[in-house]
């Protein structure tokens, strides 16, 4: 494992890395993989990993990323990876009536921020979207990404929700992604449809994520909030190999896997660790309640094993692409809001 990241194409190379559980996947399953969402911050590293898997694995798969590229970069870096790439609205009923019906299809499209601003859009894109991808590909096998923001906040001392917890959503981010998991369940109810859902929380690499947003905290001698002071954390190279074996676990009714890492982490021990390294002292604001939202990650564990990359190397990691000047998304997590609305 790499010392430090310096490029950001090294940093592409490193979100993609493929195993020996990834490449089995990649040969045991049949058909071809489109990615729904492919533009957004998971899905080109996760394109790319089933790109390098399949040649790995000597398969003869398209591998197709589908969005409406407003970006023009990402598609071309897609297209010069070896991924096909579809334009398409998701949200217009026709554009998805065209698009290819394989076998396997990975579900990123969703919407977050600037939910309080736009309720109905967040709704159209959670739940009315899935309805339409569902009703399309209902003979497919879809994984498709959810949230621990399903899950109440519950005491630290509980270890997180698991899979079989009740959930209890806080705001309309929340609510429309349960609307989200509702209507694949539904659709898996009344067609058979094959599918699994990932809670995820949180995804992590050097431009974005929560231990980015408390490092650019103490970096910058900003007060870091407490209140919301533990949460729970995952490489995003971690979550592009388990995204790729949940094909293989697709099952009617869903299967519901909560994808995190293993420990809870602490906000304050994290900012000092941060300090250590980037020569700052960190700065508090209030202190930590007993409650936080926090997922088990058990059975993800039993599924595909620990993740690859510790918490302590993505916090080396991003202190070193932080004090190099390194290209950050700058779109916070807002992780430390507690009343949903993002």
């Amino acid at each position: 494992m790499l010392e430090k990241i310096e490029t950001e194409p090294q940093l592409e190379e490193v979100l993609s890395e493929s195993d020996e559980k990834v490449i089995k996947t990649i040969s045991e399953i049949s058909g071809d993989i489109l990615l729904l969402g492919v533009s957004g911050k998971i899905g080109p590293s996760l394109a790319r990993l089933l790109v390098k898997s399949c040649q790995i694995a000597g398969c003869r798969k398209r591998i197709i990323g589908v969005a409406r590229f407003s970006q023009p970069a990402i598609r071309d870096f897609l297209q010069k990876s070896g991924v096909e790439t579809i334009t398409c609205n998701l949200l217009e009923k026709e554009q998805v009536r065209k698009l290819p019906r394989v076998e396997n299809i990975i579900y990123l499209a969703g919407m977050k921020f600037g939910t309080t601003e736009n309720q109905p859009l967040t709704w159209a894109m959670n739940v009315y979207l899935p309805a339409l991808v569902a009703d399309h590909f209902r003979n497919s096998r879809i994984v498709a990404f959810s949230t621990g923001n399903v899950y109440p906040l519950v005491p630290v001392s509980s270890g997180g929700c698991k899979e079989t917890d009740p959930v209890g959503p806080v705001g309309e981010y929340a609510q429309s992604c349960l609307g989200r998991e509702r209507i694949l369940q539904y659709f898996s109810w009344k067609y058979g449809l094959a599918g699994c859902l990932i809670r995820l929380n949180y995804a992590v690499e050097l431009r974005y994520g929560v231990l980015v947003d408390i490092a650019l905290k103490v970096n910058q001698g900003q007060a870091i909030p407490l209140t919301t002071g533990y949460f729970n954390v995952i490489w995003q190279g971690d979550v592009n190999r388990a995204t790729v074996q949940c094909l293989r676990l697709c099952q009617s009714p869903l299967k519901i896997i909560n994808l995190t890492g293993p420990e809870i982490v602490s906000v304050r021990q994290v900012a000092i660790r941060f300090g250590e390294l980037l020569g700052k002292k960190p700065v508090f604001q209030g202190k930590e309640a007993e409650t936080a939202l926090l997922a088990d990650a058990s059975m993800a564990i039993s599924l595909f094993g620990l993740p690859q990359v510790t918490v302590e190397k993505m916090i080396y990691w991003i202190a070193a692409w932080i004090s190099s000047g390194g290209r950050i998304y700058n779109k916070p997590t807002h992780f430390e809001i507690r009343d949903g609305n993002f």
